[in-house]
């Protein structure tokens, strides 16, 4: 081939590779500045038609808009009338804050705890301090300990708000590095290559610039919300997603490389089959994630899109950049590694996988079987998996400053003092109200807001309509506190003409928690439906597709019961968040059905040639060292998500870690390929293999292991 012609052809790849260089270079500081429009403000995620939402809109209406109590708290480091006699100055410094900057509505006096031992104030901020939120805590902790003889403390919703925010910090370099780092060695194990890893690596930072740019973009113009969580499983999911495709393009193009002089024909060879897998693996994910848009909750709508989008980009990279990269490289991109016709992890993964193979062929029955109640065994233990929410003491991986003030404030105070449940009623029916709310079982005391703003005053009527803040017995944060919540709406709802509704902390941790189980109800059977059309369309069958489903689903459950163990025997936690068990089931199965994806769509390749046994024995041995290569980076890449000290963020990184590496190893390795082989052509029904047009050996399974 002359020059020119060759200088032709790698004229479109170059330009490729500038164009993306230069969206680096625009685009690529945004994967950094997520967080200038991201909110941690949790009264901006609740369920749109909840109750206690409502009760947000309506406090609007009393000039009293939602704000985040900050409690203080004074222990006495002197007697118990000590402590008394500093009430006083307690109440001078309280009083003081009212002019303090963030401060929204009335500060409320110095309380005395029963036991003389503590000193509490309820300091109301508003809501959308945003960054200054930390600087107004600091204003308020420096003013609060001008009691002499105290030690101070800053309990609350706001307190563990700024906690959480803290917690967030430095999330776009801290865990962006950590993924990236995590990535770059596991594929310098895998490919004992120098540049390859290194171009996968820049391939998926490009599209991580892109879609944080895209995302910053929408954010800014509320078209979108980011919070911090939201921020972090972006990251994670479009480096390990672009990752994961990278690695089934680069290994179909190693292989054409052996049999091709070309680098241009064999990466056309490559995409040509390569491409369908890739965008029927991202179309799962990205459908499985837009349904979160069913949901209820602003949260799990805001992943939804935020998170396609990511994946959309990733793909973008990975069929564009990367080619691009690899056909300008060509061979010298495996050095010092030579490409050929082999897995990816080279000579002995071939010998693994191969014996692996024999395995499947030699006992199917016995390999399905045992794979097969192994993983039931583990689902055994699913229901054991409780999602109802969890304590402020377990929201922290480590004990936040916000954490120990509440445990301070519980060994003192009634467990919903400061944050009381808010309840709008009819004026006319306040008194009924009062007195039904009082009678509630875990109701330490209900009163009504006045207009002088102290007690005993006239009550404070706004267009017919009163205020009352509940207090409870218990936390604020703790089931039984929503236990309350419930008994007190069927309490006043059952009041006529009080038209009331009840809101407040507790009230919002109920309504997402019933939110979360409607959801789940709705969205799970809508991604296993989107995934069944998917794998319909790609396979061209009726039957694989509904096994390989059954199959990822009972993956999941296998996962939520080991989850559940661990969760309870090694970490402590009691349970999870809400929205856990969800994201779980919406990043497993949509990720874990790519894997089938590749194995089966090199299978369906290989059976049209070879006939279904050896089509499942030869995809099995070609796709067993990248595939597997593929589910321990993605492993790796979400238990990033552990560096945040956040239980929400580590019980999502340990469901997806261990769930996609038992996909990979198990489900995937042993279980579909032996039941493939075992049940033969009719698996394929009604596609020409499944008929029995396709190439045929006539084996049969070994009849001694069924």
């Amino acid at each position: 081939m002359s020059t020119t012609p060759r200088r032709a052809r790698l004229l479109v790849p170059l330009l490729l590779i500038a164009v993306w260089l230069g969206v680096g270079g625009v685009l690529g500081p945004y994967a950094g500045r997520l967080g200038e429009v991201a909110t941690n403000d949790q009264a901006a995620f609740l369920p749109r038609s909840a109750e206690s939402t409502a009760v947000v809109t309506a406090q609007r209406a009393f000039r009293q808009d939602e704000t985040l109590p900050a409690i203080v708290v004074w222990t006495g480091t002197g007697t118990r009338t000590g402590l008394t006699e500093r009430r006083a100055a307690a109440d001078g410094v309280l009083a003081s804050l009212a002019d303090t900057p963030g401060v929204a509505g009335q500060v409320s006096p110095a309380l005395l705890s029963e036991d003389g031992e503590a000193l509490e104030g309820v300091v109301p901020l508003r809501t959308d301090l945003g960054d200054d939120l930390a600087g107004t805590l600091d204003r308020i902790r420096t003013a609060a300990e001008r009691v002499p003889g105290t030690t101070v403390q800053l309990a609350g919703p706001a307190a563990a708000q700024a906690d959480l925010s803290d917690a967030f910090a430095g999330i776009d370099g801290l865990l962006l590095v950590v993924a990236l780092v995590t990535v770059l060695v596991i594929l310098l194990l895998v490919y004992r290559s120098v540049l390859l890893p290194l171009v996968i690596i820049v391939a998926a930072v490009l599209a991580l610039g892109l879609a944080c740019a895209i995302v910053y973009a929408l954010a800014d113009h509320d078209l979108v919300r980011v919070d911090g969580q939201v921020q972090g499983i972006l990251s994670i999911l479009v480096i390990g997603a672009a990752t994961d495709y990278a690695l089934l393009l680069t290994a179909r193009y190693r292989e054409e490389l052996a049999t091709r002089t070309d680098r241009t024909d064999a990466m056309r060879a490559a995409l040509r089959q390569s491409w369908g897998a890739v965008v029927a693996s991202a179309a799962t994910v990205v459908l499985g994630l837009l349904a979160l848009l069913l949901s209820d909750l602003t949260n799990n709508r805001a992943l939804g899109p935020v998170g396609a989008i990511g994946i959309v980009c990733a793909v973008v990279a990975t069929l564009t950049f990367l080619p691009a990269v690899l056909v300008a490289l060509g061979r010298a991109a495996y050095w010092p590694a030579k490409p050929g016709a082999r897995p990816a992890s080279g000579g002995a993964g071939e010998g693994v996988w191969r014996r692996v193979a024999d395995l499947v062929d030699r006992a199917p029955r016995r390999v399905w079987a045992v794979t097969l109640a192994a993983l039931l065994a583990g689902a055994a233990f699913a229901p054991m998996l409780t999602s109802k929410g969890v304590p402020l003491d377990e929201t922290f991986v480590n004990d936040a400053p916000s954490v120990a003030a509440q445990r301070t404030l519980s060994e003192h105070f009634p467990g919903g003092s400061g944050n009381p449940a808010v309840v709008i009623a009819a004026a006319d029916r306040l008194e009924p109200v009062l007195a039904a709310a009082r009678r509630t079982e875990g109701v330490a005391e209900a009163a009504g807001t006045t207009a002088s703003g102290r007690p005993g005053g006239a009550p404070l009527v706004v267009d017919g309509r009163v205020r009352v803040d509940v207090t409870f017995t218990d936390a604020a944060d703790s089931e039984a506190a929503q236990r309350t919540v419930a008994r007190l709406r069927t309490a006043l709802h059952a009041i006529p003409g009080a038209d009331a509704l009840v809101g407040g902390y507790t009230a919002q941790r109920y309504d997402t928690l019933r939110t979360a189980e409607r959801d789940r109800t709705l969205i799970v059977p809508v991604v296993l439906a989107v995934i069944f059309l998917i794998l319909t369309g790609l396979l061209r069958s009726l039957l694989l597709p509904a096994l390989l489903v059954a199959t990822v689903a009972l993956n999941f459950l296998a996962t939520l019961g080991v989850s559940a163990l661990v969760f309870r025997h090694v970490f402590g936690f009691g349970g999870t968040d809400p929205s856990v068990p969800l994201y779980g089931f919406v990043f497993l199965v949509a990720l874990g059905v790519d894997y089938n994806i590749f194995l089966m769509s090199r299978v369906r390749e290989e059976s049209l040639r070879h006939g279904v046994r050896q089509g499942v024995l030869r995809g099995l041995v070609t796709t067993g060292g990248v595939i597997t290569s593929a589910g321990v980076v993605l492993a790796a890449t979400f238990a990033a998500l552990g560096v945040i000290p956040l239980a929400f963020l580590v019980q999502i990184a340990f469901i997806v870690a261990f769930g996609v590496l038992l996909d990979t190893l198990v489900v995937r390795s042993l279980l579909v390929p032996a039941l493939v082989r075992d049940i033969g052509g009719p698996v394929w029904w009604p596609s020409r293999l499944g008929r029995g047009d396709a190439p045929s050996d006539h084996a049969r399974s070994d009849r001694s292991d069924g």
